[in-house]
């Protein structure tokens, strides 16, 4: 089962909405960089998307979810493509067990985001910030796993045993 081609389009269009903001340069030079850069408001904010983009992302979710591998692939295929979507589109993190396993989704499906560092970092503050809220994560991260690609991209490890080895 292929992904439906109108979410296929929204992800493309709000894609090329927030790719001028993503690509923008910062002058880290200037002796307040960091400072305007904080005070920017959010880039889904900015181009005037985020109730597009975080219903779409939801939409891509569900269905990395709730399809078959091809859907999973689908949707990990698109967030490739999509890189500007795919570093501004995020959901709020409730501290619950379905809010940890939405962030394992999106994590799972990002698929290194081009960087399996920042995701293995990602991965522990997730995990730390529901194991203090109690969330029993272990159930929750093998679960994801077992829908996460056993790629391995970057010559780390693939989401799938990342998520398998934070399950101890």
């Amino acid at each position: 089962m292929a992904l439906p081609t109108d979410l296929v389009d929204r992800v493309v269009r709000i894609d090329a909405r927030l790719r001028p903001i993503a690509e923008r340069p910062v002058d880290t030079t200037a002796p307040d960089w960091h400072i305007r850069t904080r005070e920017r408001p959010r880039p889904l904010d900015e181009a005037g998307v985020r109730g597009e983009a975080e219903a779409a992302l939801r939409a891509l979710l569900a269905r990395y979810e709730h399809g078959d591998d091809e859907d999973r692939a689908a949707v990990r295929a698109l967030l490739d493509r999509c890189s500007s979507f795919r570093w501004a589109t995020h959901l709020p993190y409730g501290r619950t067990p379905d809010g940890f396993r939405q962030q394992l989704l999106h994590l799972s499906a990002r698929n290194h985001d081009g960087d399996t560092r920042d995701e293995l970092l990602t991965l522990h503050d997730l995990s730390a910030e529901a194991r203090e809220a109690g969330v029993d994560i272990r159930p929750l991260l093998l679960e994801v796993a077992e829908l996460s690609s056993a790629e391995d991209k970057y010559g780390m490890g693939s989401i799938r045993r990342m998520l398998l080895g934070a399950a101890g």
